[in-house]
């Protein structure tokens, strides 16, 4: 099993990340779990989960929950009535990977990212569209996160995701770099992509579209 290496894992009470932490405790890893409203913490009590309290906004928050990991996996929010943090917590966290010396980073967002390369379909430019004009300072505080991470150094993998849908049924999994191949995906396909991702090197310094068939 993978007792012996530790995920750090942002935004693990979420809708994605409950399913995370699921994947990760099957797949035996050990899990540092942020916990950014400590009353949540008797729902995810479990042997191979430790917490740390606090906020990514805050970098000694970040220090404290990376320090002894392997491996950092986000899949934090953002709620409109609070301060952006996409950014932020990217520049943090890279700070405190660095100073730990870790190197593997895998996060999720929105389909509304643009990556060089990209051949967005009408569907996949429409919803980019709308979302930049809905949230133009949410959509451009996510995408500075892939200028931070390109002038890093860390193995970070960017995973793009269409809407969310919290089941555990597995179908196949859609993968492409340069558009989105479905207009959903699975909770359970997605925490099991991106656990994947610990240990697989082939989409480091890239940002894939995941979908569900």
């Amino acid at each position: 099993m993978n007792q012996h290496i530790k995920v750090a894992v942002i935004g693990g009470t979420g809708k994605a990340g409950k399913y995370i932490i699921k994947e990760l405790i099957s797949q035996g890893y050990s899990i540092k779990m942020l916990l950014k409203r400590p009353h949540l913490r008797a729902q995810f009590e479990h042997p191979q989960i430790q917490f740390t309290e606090g906020n990514m906004a805050d970098a000694e928050t970040a220090r404290a929950l990376i320090k002894d990991c392997t491996a950092v996996i986000s899949a934090i929010g953002q709620r409109q009535d609070e301060p952006l943090i996409s950014a932020l917590a990217t520049t943090n966290i890279i700070a405190a990977m660095k100073e730990y010396g870790i190197k593997r980073y895998i996060l999720i967002t929105g389909i509304t990212m643009d990556v060089p390369g990209d051949t967005k379909n009408t569907y996949t430019q429409a919803m980019t569209d709308f979302m930049k004009k809905s949230y133009p300072e949410i959509v451009a505080d996510k995408q500075r996160v892939l200028d931070i991470l390109n002038n890093s150094d860390i193995d970070w993998t960017i995973v793009r995701l269409p809407v969310i849908k919290q089941t555990d049924e597995r179908g196949k999994l859609l993968v492409d770099l340069h558009d989105c191949p479905g207009e959903s995906i699975s909770t359970a396909n997605l925490a099991a992509f991106l656990v994947q991702q610990i240990t697989d090197t082939g989409y480091i310094g890239k940002a894939p579209f995941v979908a569900s068939e």
